[in-house]
């Protein structure tokens, strides 16, 4: 028996594991003594031989009767253990308080927080990963994800320098920016001596752009969080299409388990296709293939001790690139059986005619059919939302009509949903008769014709014709500036501003001729991953002069987003 002393065990809001998953993995944790890790749950702790529990949780009340059930039920067993609480990412009083209630608080020897603020998802992209954030703010006012948003930015300031430039649109960004200018006051005993990295913040809220994350995103990686969803990084797959099927073998010992796959830059192939229009990644894919072949035919040429040795040196790198192209070959042909449907294609069609203002202010017949077959109740939430925020709100008798049929197919209890759809503006009713959205589509040049999906020439291939409107904004505030568009601005929610933040002496940057500058867009209330596409396109084009970092509260798809804004989503169909 090894001395226990040391010896941890930690109980995980089960929200936080993913998160986590991409800072430490378990075989880390388990050289620091960790010796076990459970998932919180009511009722008592799994047993084990460990002198310390460690609670990680978010700040959250209702988890707090969990533990001070799972405290109770160890006292009476083990009376020398010693427990302890992590927040994350902040400590709360109110938690605290409950804790004391329930009689437990006094269990703990150690209460403190794990700041955990932006989690780094790939090298350009950092998310919060809060997925109430849009929620708090838009329906219950509460701007707990504002704070922690800014206190973030804080900490990133410290390690990578002040950044100079803040612009922002909107009420979430105003607030933000308010709160980093009142905290760097606060410290401003402490210059902050580091070069800075960034050269301008643009904080963006997502109420200024509700179309985007509606529309259905049309890259390689929209598609794969649209159809199968992507959390922390990984997806989970239908299996029969990456079973490795032996000869005489009989389809009934195929896999049931999920094949479950990471995604991100660190993969060659995945990094090249993942921003791409679907429309484009066959191509890429079978040029790949080509390529792989043609290294491993390399094998016959070698014919010398050195060339031998040579690919063999080769091999792990090659046989790499195979599995990953064997993968995304899968992948591909799951999402095009889908794409290449009738659903889908109707379902497109009418997405882009909302875009373009094409009948938005009468009842659509394709959502009525939906409704009539019982179609997934999210999927026509997102289309009735897409003609609302095109059609600047819904005309009375068109709204009242989608109303009742919404609660008369899926059940009155929807009725709260379509109340907090309203709240966040996403659905409301046409005030007056005229429409901004048209304004705003022609000036900022949102829908282009004939876009180029082979060979993007703008940001508009990622939604086959839609230019995301939040990029449009960060595009035209590098060049030409925010001026050229004052009017437009004005018919989007919200106050845009622009602060500068003083630098010490000596750290004005001295630029080389042709180096980019560097912005940082933090989007407030969720991005999607066309958006993050586009983005990552601008910082590619050739004479932009700009490259873009992404920072997020959360990545969110319209699926997702609508889904947060739903009562009792968990008893939906999805």
């Amino acid at each position: 028996m090894g001395d226990t002393t040391f010896m941890q065990a930690i109980v995980w809001d089960e929200y936080l594991t993913g998160p986590f998953g991409l800072i430490a993995q378990y075989s880390l944790l388990k050289e620091h003594e960790v010796e076990k890790m459970f998932t919180l749950k009511s009722g008592k702790l799994p047993s084990a031989d460990v002198k310390n529990i460690i609670f990680f949780v978010r700040p959250r009340l209702e988890l707090m009767d969990i533990i001070a059930e799972n405290v109770f039920s160890e006292d009476k067993m083990h009376s020398s253990r010693d427990f302890h609480i992590l927040f994350v990412p902040r400590r709360s009083m109110l938690c605290e308080q409950r804790l004391k209630e329930q009689g437990v608080l006094a269990s703990f020897v150690n209460i403190d927080e794990y700041i955990l603020d932006l989690i780094p998802y790939d090298g350009d992209l950092l998310s919060m990963e809060y997925e109430s954030a849009f929620r708090e703010c838009y329906l219950e006012n509460d701007q707990t994800s504002l704070y922690h948003t800014a206190k973030g930015l804080m900490t990133l300031q410290a390690l990578y320098g002040t950044i100079p430039q803040i612009y922002g649109k909107g009420d979430c960004a105003r607030h933000v920016a308010n709160m980093m200018l009142r905290m760097k006051r606060e410290f401003a005993g402490s210059q902050n001596q580091i070069l800075p990295v960034f050269d301008t913040l643009l904080l963006l809220d997502r109420n200024i752009d509700l179309l985007t994350p509606l529309a259905t995103q049309l890259t390689y990686e929209g598609l794969i969080d649209e159809i199968y969803g992507i959390t922390n990084g990984y997806v989970k797959l239908p299996p029969e299409k990456f079973a490795q099927k032996k000869q005489g073998e009989a389809s009934k010992d195929l896999p049931t388990e999920s094949k479950k796959l990471q995604l991100n830059s660190a993969e060659e192939l995945y990094a090249e296709i993942r921003d791409k229009n679907f429309n484009a990644v066959g191509a890429a894919l079978s040029k790949k293939a080509k390529i792989i072949s043609a290294a491993f035919e390399e094998r016959h040429n070698a014919k010398t001790v050195g060339e031998i040795k040579q690919f063999v040196s080769q091999l792990p790198h090659m046989q790499a690139a195979r599995s990953s192209l064997a993968n995304h070959t899968s992948i591909a042909e799951l999402i095009k059986d889908i794409t290449t449907s009738e659903a889908f294609f109707e379902n497109l069609t009418v997405e882009q005619e909302f875009m373009t203002g094409v009948d938005t202010d009468k009842v659509n017949t394709y959502i009525e059919d939906c409704i009539a077959q019982k179609d997934p109740l999210i999927k026509i939430l997102r289309l009735m939302c897409m003609q609302s925020v095109c059609n600047n709100g819904l005309k009375q008798k068109v709204f009242e009509y989608y109303k009742r049929e919404i609660l008369q197919t899926y059940g009155y209890e929807h009725i709260l949903t379509l109340n907090n759809l309203e709240k966040a503006s996403l659905l409301k009713l046409q005030t007056s008769s005229r429409n901004n959205y048209p304004t705003i589509r022609k000036t900022l040049k949102l829908w282009m014709e004939d876009a180029n999906e082979q060979n993007p020439n703008d940001i508009s291939y990622v939604y086959s014709g839609y230019a995301p409107l939040s990029v449009r904004l960060t595009q035209v505030l590098a060049r030409p500036g925010w001026r050229s568009i004052e009017e437009v601005l004005k018919l989007l929610p919200g106050p845009h501003f622009e602060e500068r933040q003083q630098l010490p002496a000596g750290l004005h940057k001295k630029r080389q001729q042709g180096e980019n500058r560097t912005t940082l867009v933090f989007f407030l209330g969720g991005v999607s991953y066309a958006e993050i596409a586009a983005l990552r396109f601008l910082s590619q084009m050739e004479d932009s002069g700009m490259e873009y970092i992404i920072a997020t509260t959360k990545l969110l798809n319209g699926t997702t987003w609508i889904k947060s804004l739903m009562d009792r989503p968990e008893s939906q169909i999805s």
